[in-house]
């Protein structure tokens, strides 16, 4: 069970510099509590899908460093914990059928077969596609081959779902259906999930907790819990306090957009 008191990924002045000198990313300093859905909100080139990788491991920090559990993310699983990240696109295998797309990480690691289509069957369940198990991916739709990607993540049973814009190319009907199915699965399963989207309606709508992010160089400009009750629905969407929150969020994006790239912002 999620414990609101236990810190999942603590990113301490976390900092990234490329070799060429570009600063992608000013030092971060953030805490994600298990059980939290934290979304990084911000326009393109502002450091988010960069400070998500960082904390998938996917990218090393030039300074700083970032722990989940109070542990190196290379020492994560060995300490009982495991995360999952979903990209930008499915990212699926097109000449293999949904579920060996599925067991991918399953077979990397080594599982029985037995046990990995059985954790597959599972996973396809919980996004509404076992009846789909035997297709090709180009015989889905676009929001399906998301659902496939997302049951890829959930097959390793994560503590930690980390997604990078993963309904960004969908049309708003899948976009904000995947939404709400996203939040049924955050609470089901009791998960900590970090977010990431430049769009500010996405972030009012999944998050306990959304900070904005500024570019040139990224950096974290604002942090806006969202004191709402779940289950949300369509009904929260067109609320007044929905209203409130997006106006807030995007205040503060056109506030850090007005500010000098070499200005910190209070």
């Amino acid at each position: 069970m999620a414990d609101p008191a236990v810190a999942a990924v603590d990113i301490l002045s976390a900092a990234k510099t490329y070799p060429n000198g570009t600063r992608a990313l000013d030092p971060v300093s953030l805490t994600i509590r298990e059980g939290e859905f934290v979304t990084l909100l911000g326009p393109s080139g502002c450091g988010k899908s960069t400070l998500l990788k960082m904390v998938a491991g996917l990218l090393g920090p030039s300074d700083g460093r970032i722990v989940l559990w109070g542990q190196p993310v290379e020492q994560v699983e060995a300490a009982g914990h495991r995360l999952s990240f979903v990209f930008q696109e499915a990212t699926l295998m097109p000449w293999a059928r949904v579920r060996a797309n599925v067991r991918l990480p399953l077979d990397l690691a080594g599982e029985p077969r037995a046990a990995a289509d059985a954790r597959v069957a599972d996973a396809l369940r919980q996004v509404g596609l076992d009846k789909f198990s035997t297709s090709l991916p180009r015989e889905l739709s676009g929001g399906m081959q998301m659902r496939v990607s997302i049951a890829r993540g959930l097959v390793t049973r994560p503590d930690l779902l980390l997604m990078d814009e993963p309904f960004g190319a969908l049309d708003e009907i899948t976009r904000n259906r995947l939404d709400s199915d996203l939040l049924a699965l955050w609470q089901a399963k009791q998960l900590t999930v970090v977010f990431v989207t430049h769009s500010i309606y996405e972030a009012v709508y999944l998050s306990t907790r959304v900070v904005v992010m500024a570019a040139r160089p990224g950096r974290v400009v604002d942090q806006v819990a969202i004191d709402e009750p779940y289950p949300r629905d369509a009904s929260f969407r067109v609320s007044t306090a929905f209203s409130a929150y997006a106006k807030r969020l995007q205040d503060s994006l056109l506030r850090a957009s007005a500010v000098n790239d070499d200005t910190a912002l209070a």
